[in-house]
């Protein structure tokens, strides 16, 4: 099994209460199960709204159960922000 960096930015920081956390996932469904599960409440109200980029590619509309995660990945976790 992969294991992955999640890092929050913004919101999705402020309602995991830690700026990154490892975990194990074959895929980004599986990565954001766990994080769901380790942080639930608000947590899973950002992540409604966050796009995700995993090894600095955005994920875009695709289902997350087919984005692969490769070991020492990383995934990003950007909530929706104001600003350039």
């Amino acid at each position: 099994m992969p294991k992955v960096t999640v890092r929050y930015w913004a919101a999705a920081k402020a309602a995991a209460g830690v700026a990154e956390e490892p975990y194990e996932a074959a895929t980004l469904a599986e990565a954001l199960d766990g994080v769901r599960g380790r942080h639930p409440g608000e947590l899973e109200r950002v992540l409604r709204r966050c796009s995700f980029l995993v090894d600095g590619d955005p994920v875009g509309t695709r289902g997350h159960e087919t984005v692969r995660l490769a070991d020492g990945g990383t995934v990003e976790v950007l909530p929706p922000f104001a600003g350039g």
